[in-house]
């Protein structure tokens, strides 16, 4: 019964999210279409469709575990997640559209009007993108040996086969209305089990619950804290399919007011993983076997019986809506940055560079595995960080910064990333105070540092062109 009700969830909302999106076909029928829904997407609705494609797997079924697992030390993530959209308000969103780009490496290209330099931007996007998508292909897998009998691989090929039948045909245009709805689903499918634990426990239908939650004691130095912060802040002004939003806004104050309304979308969202963190804590549940898959057993944990079986239903269809409107949003960046790279960005280009976006992390997920969603998605943050953003802040903010700083930013950046990636791995992750682990106060710094010290030394030259440039990006009267 548990299993067959589990399944029918999962299979209406891959059903329905691909009937949801076959409605925007019939009005993609251009690049603009496609790729940025005509820029016609209002504040409310695009922020609540950069809800549900942000709120990934590390969202919905990482934080919970996270916290139980390490206390403190996890309550740092929904911070960092929701703080990442003032940034984004303050300094990138309003700019970004103004611009008038489709993808990330036509910014580039506007900006600082080097091929090169929109070239390394655009592989950059491709491996953040991919590295993304991973962790929801993985997390699908997870879900589906939790709560159902269905081998690990159905889940990626599941999560596959509804982005590209939601993506291809339609793009944008199509996906802009089911992530949206995601959105509330996902919110629903937490607030829900929260709501219904805190009336059931007190009323006797679970474990006796003691007077005060205590959390573990945080593990990590103040240093690797702050670390975890600038990766996580500076990350969200990165992620491809965030940014690629805010071309949909009609204007620029537009973009800026989608992103004041989307950070409060993911704060309300992200009370509910944090409440459900404490409510397990409460009942004695601190050492998680599987901190990813914590919630998708916490309801029967706490309640059993009917209700427990009604709630993990509904928890599984909200973590299937997470792995696939997040891995939509990312195949649209994707595809964009494909189709104008090597398919001259026509419609068939976008759909056939969608179809590459899917498969490419689709058929890697089988041979690869994730653990500890919420960890390994900081640690792709921290790329972004180290890379896209200060590409990005630079651009908009310092008019000295030059094509050859922003390569020298990506690559250094880049590198440093690798660098302690591979020596994290290689067991020396408590080395440099445990910045190997999370390297975000190296990466970004040294990515900064290139970038001032190749501009400065190698600046661009046609002052004219970037004057208007800047002009376009700052003057309000150029929405």
């Amino acid at each position: 019964m548990n299993t067959i009700l589990n399944t029918a969830v999962i299979a209406l909302v891959c059903l329905s999210t691909a009937l949801m999106a076959v409605r925007g076909v019939n009005r993609s029928r251009s690049s603009a279409d496609v790729l940025v829904a005509a820029r016609s997407v209002r504040p409310w609705w695009n922020a609540s469709a950069i809800g549900g494609e942000y709120l990934s797997a590390a969202s919905f079924l990482g934080v919970t575990g996270l916290i139980v697992l390490t206390g403190r030390d996890g309550l740092w993530y929904p911070v960092g997640y929701a703080a990442g959209f003032l940034m984004l308000m303050l300094f990138v969103a309003a700019p970004l559209r103004r611009s008038g780009a489709y993808t990330l490496p036509d910014f580039a290209q506007v900006r600082f009007g080097q091929e090169n330099v929109a070239r390394v931007l655009g592989y950059t996007v491709l491996g953040v993108g991919w590295l993304y998508m991973l962790p929801q292909m993985h997390a699908a897998a997870l879900a589906l040996i939790t709560v159902t009998d269905l081998p690990a691989w159905v889940g990626p090929v599941a999560v596959t086969a509804v982005v590209i039948a939601s993506v291809v045909p339609g793009g944008m245009r199509s996906i802009t209305a089911v992530q949206a709805m995601q959105y509330w689903l996902k919110l629903a499918a937490l607030a829900i089990p929260t709501i219904a634990i805190i009336i059931a426990l007190p009323l006797g239908a679970g474990p006796d619950l003691p007077t005060e939650p205590v959390l573990p004691s945080p593990g990590q130095t103040p240093l690797v804290t702050v670390s975890l912060l600038i990766a996580l802040v500076f990350g969200t002004l990165g992620l491809p399919h965030v940014l690629v939003r805010f071309y949909t806004n009609p204007t620029g104050a537009q973009a800026r007011t989608t992103t004041f309304t989307v950070t409060g979308l993911v704060s309300l969202f992200y009370l509910f993983p944090t409440a459900l963190a404490f409510l397990a804590v409460s009942a004695g549940i601190t050492t998680p076997g599987n901190p990813d898959a914590l919630l998708l057993d916490l309801p029967s944990t706490l309640l059993g019986g009917t209700v427990g079986v009604l709630l993990t239903a509904i928890v599984a269809g909200g973590a299937f809506a997470a792995f696939v409107s997040t891995s939509s949003g990312l195949t649209v960046a994707l595809a964009g940055v494909i189709s104008r790279r090597f398919f001259a960005g026509s419609v068939s280009g976008f759909r056939r560079g969608a179809l590459l976006a899917a498969l490419v992390p689709g058929a890697i997920s089988m041979a690869t595995s994730t653990t500890g969603l919420a960890s390994v998605i900081g640690s792709i943050f921290a790329l972004t960080a180290s890379t896209i953003a200060p590409v990005l802040l630079a651009g908009i903010w310092w008019r000295r910064a030059s094509g050859a700083g922003a390569i020298a930013a990506m690559v250094t950046g880049a590198s440093v990333w690798l660098a302690c990636l591979v020596a994290s791995f290689a067991g020396a992750g408590a080395a440099l105070g445990g910045l190997v682990g999370q390297p975000g106060l190296l990466s970004v710094p040294a990515a900064v540092l290139a970038l001032i010290v190749f501009s400065l030394a190698r600046p661009d030259l046609d002052t004219g062109r970037l004057d208007e440039v800047l002009a376009r990006l700052h003057a309000p009267n150029r929405d």
